[in-house]
């Protein structure tokens, strides 16, 4: 047999260990969320539940890789270099779409990446099959697809969808009346009870979804407990409430800690068990193609014409690739960073506390929270003002202890992981296909919503994000579809030279995309860094420095700019621009995340303080504002070859930038010593500043006039004049702001 499908096999297990990882960073987030959210534990022990849990799961996996070798085609009808092309496409389109949503940060179901992956792939090659044979040599399209199951998969979805968000919802709410935020004495009442009740949805979570097609839990056994499902779960219900009434009061364990890591465990190992396929079902598949193709050549056949039904037989996956796969997985676990930005965005979306929002506000969002608003005010006013007032009393606002940086409470962490458990545990008993990742992600916005965590200040930004998120999972199905029947189809029709062409462009996206992730998170990180010490004096340090930095990159961006102004430099223009804006980006983020928690972490007696901060914060934001406005404007105009600056204009700005740059240098230094004895020097540099500044804006004046300069030109001019203006009037407010200060803090100091 050629070479050339043994070099196929060798491309199909490095994209399965490569998808392994980008699958796990995608599907983490379903069974990490509630942990990580709650800061149930140390992260560490967070993972090692999580490591448990997958390990277990991949050992007892079985009976669900026929997914990939005959659920969704017909391999009867395909020969096997139609069935290699169809997996290599798939495994390409799989690794680098989840990689796609992994480095933005969104979740996706992995079980739909690979069904319609399979099924574009093989829809294509049928069609390239029936095109380019004669027409009594095959049959129609519906006799290669398996349309049965694609239709399943997508009413399994929009049912998922709304039923895991009520559920969620619904439970929540009566979770929270039950237990309020402050539920330590409720927990003393009811919290054996409710240990025992989510305990018993997990455990039948676990055996049900987990373990039902492993050889851990005999079928005999499955079959008991499913013809005795009701006494079964009493008999759990039952023992595991006395259990957790044990380890309460006579050994004082945390009952709720107990809950979400089992709860967490147990999603690890049924995403392992079930979802494993998702990411080496096609590579074993493939094995298991090349070794019928082997047998069969060397018994004298022509593989060119063999079909591969024989895939259609049952199969048993080596306990060896099982192992080495959930070591893959495991390591993906603690060592991906795209895990965490995943992670991120579930738990961002249903944090307790304002902050930081990713997505920002649609107009499909405002006109939901319009909606929800005008909804809520009927349904209360037509409620007893007595039931109001309760169910008010039951939802008082969360105080975050300072040291507890949980995103939300316990509670709602257990309420997550039980109802996801018992939904997708009720849907298998039902034989009905659902995505793990649709349910755990709507339950988590579910119960968000209903805990109040969406309020007037994020709700808009909340909602934005959930419909991004589920606007993804359909383009999912859409996008998976689509790339996996263009890229079937270059295979097909260009045989080893496409495939040495995807191959090459499957590696340089997978390396634009880690850089782009890197980049990603470096900006994010700049912009939600908040500061940890908020004494006097670190605040005071931390002003100056930041004054530093902005005015030593603002001089520097400022005189590059008209540099490449005077080259009528497109290239180095944009990257000007794409610096100030980075620059501006930041200082917008400080001023809108970071500002106010930092005064409320301030001390009381420390209003001064405060107010200087506040004035430095905006000071450099406006500064920043007035830089990226001269870079866009600049690089905008030799971008569209516009006729460049006259010698006049030129040389009107090369002095105007000489006086500015002479203005924050002397500021700079005043700001860095705290020695004003130059303020009034400095002062009488930025009126001749000013005037320099009506000198420049007359002189143009007297070119348009003269028709010197063109109306692009002009404004252009007028624009880089102004808004340097602008620059210099808020480097001459921080240093009064900067004076008033220290003169503030000498005379406290006198007076102690």
């Amino acid at each position: 047999m050629e070479n050339y499908y043994l070099f196929i096999i060798i491309v199909l297990v490095i994209l399965a260990i490569v998808d392994l990882t980008v699958g796990v960073a995608n599907d983490a987030a379903n069974f990490l969320n509630s942990a990580v959210g709650s800061q149930v534990s140390s992260r560490w022990l967070i993972l090692g539940v999580a490591s448990l849990g997958v390990l277990v799961g991949t050992l007892t996996s079985s009976g669900m890789m026929e997914i990939a070798r005959s659920g969704v085609f017909h391999p009867a009808m395909f020969t096997f270099h139609d069935v290699m092309m169809i997996f290599i496409a798939v495994m390409i389109c799989d690794v680098l779409l989840l990689d796609m949503y992994n480095t933005f940060g969104l979740p996706t179901s992995t079980t739909v990446s690979l069904i319609f992956e399979l099924l574009g792939a093989a829809v294509f090659v049928a069609l390239y099959k029936i095109w380019t044979s004669p027409p009594d040599a095959v049959g129609i399209l519906v006799n290669y697809i398996n349309t049965a199951k694609a239709l399943e998969m997508i009413t399994a979805i929009l049912a998922s969808v709304v039923i895991a968000f009520i559920s969620g919802s619904i439970i929540m709410f009566i979770s929270r009346i039950i237990f309020t935020f402050r539920y330590k004495r409720s927990l003393i009442k009811f919290g054996a009870m409710w240990g025992g009740l989510c305990l018993t949805a997990i455990v039948y979570f676990a055996i049900f979804k987990g373990l039902k097609n492993s050889t851990i839990v005999s079928k005999d056994v499955i079959h008991l407990i499913s013809s005795n499902i009701g006494f079964s779960l009493l008999i759990c219900f039952v023992s595991l409430t006395g259990l957790m009434a044990l380890l309460q009061f006579l050994f004082r364990v945390s009952i709720l800690k107990i809950i979400v890591l089992t709860g967490t465990g147990a999603l690890a190992l049924a995403f392992a068990g079930n979802d494993l396929v998702n990411f080496i079902g096609v590579t074993m598949a493939g094995i298991s193609s090349y070794e019928i193709a082997s047998d069969y050549a060397a018994s004298g056949g022509s593989i060119d014409a063999m079909t591969m039904g024989a895939l259609a037989k049952p199969v048993s996956v080596n306990t060896f690739y099982l192992f080495a796969a959930g070591v893959v997985m495991i390591l993906a676990l603690w060592f991906s960073k795209k895990v965490r930005t995943v992670t991120q965005t579930g738990v961002n979306l249903s944090r307790q506390e304002e902050g930081i929002e990713r997505f920002g506000s649609t107009p499909a969002s405002r006109a939901l929270v319009r909606s929800t608003r005008a909804l809520h005010k009927k349904v209360t006013a037509r409620m007893p003002g007595s039931v109001n007032r309760f169910i008010d009393s039951r939802f008082k606002p969360w105080k975050v202890p300072k040291k507890n940086q949980a995103s939300f409470d316990l509670i709602r962490a257990s309420v997550n992981l039980t109802v996801a458990a018992l939904l997708i545990s009720i849907a298998t008993s039902f034989t009905l296909p659902l995505s793990t990742t649709y349910v755990t992600f709507m339950v988590a916005m579910g119960t968000s919503l209903s805990d109040r965590a969406w309020g007037r200040e994020s709700a808009v930004y909340r909602i934005s994000g959930v419909l991004t998120v589920v606007t993804g999972w359909f383009l999912t199905a859409l996008v998976a579809f689509s790339a996996a029947a263009i890229v079937a189809i270059l295979l097909m029709w260009g045989g080893k030279i496409s495939l040495t062409v995807l191959l090459a462009v499957c590696v340089l996206l997978l390396v634009q995309s880690s850089r782009l992730h890197k980049k990603r998170k470096k900006k994010q990180v700049e912009v939600e860094e908040s500061p940890v010490d908020v004494k006097k004096s670190a605040i005071v340090e931390k002003c100056k420095e930041d004054v530093y930095r902005v005015f030593e990159q603002i001089t520097r961006v400022y005189s590059e700019t008209l540099n490449g102004l005077a080259s009528e430099d497109p290239k180095r223009l944009k990257k000007l621009y794409k610096e100030a804006k980075e620059l501006y980006e930041l200082e917008k983020g400080r001023r809108n995340y970071e500002m106010l928690p930092t005064l409320l972490k301030l001390q009381e007696d420390a209003v001064n303080t405060g107010h200087y901060y506040v004035q430095v914060v905006s000071y450099l934001y406006e500064a920043s504002k007035s830089l990226m406005n001269i870079t866009k404007s600049s690089f905008e105009y030799i971008d569209n070859n516009h006729k460049g600056l006259s010698e006049n204009q030129l040389t009107d700005l090369e002095n105007l930038t000489q006086e500015v740059s002479s203005v924050y240098e002397g500021i700079v230094n005043m700001l860095r010593t705290s020695d004003f004895s130059d303020f009034e020097r400095i002062l009488a540099k930025r009126d001749n500043v000013f005037d320099l500044f009506v000198d420049n804006i007359k002189a143009q004046i007297k070119r348009v006039k003269e028709k010197e300069s063109s109306t692009r030109n002009s404004i252009l001019f007028l624009d880089l004049v102004n808004e340097t203006k602008a620059m210099v009037l808020q480097a001459r407010n921080l240093m009064k702001a900067q004076r008033l200060f220290v003169g503030f803090e000498e005379g406290q100091k006198a007076i102690s």
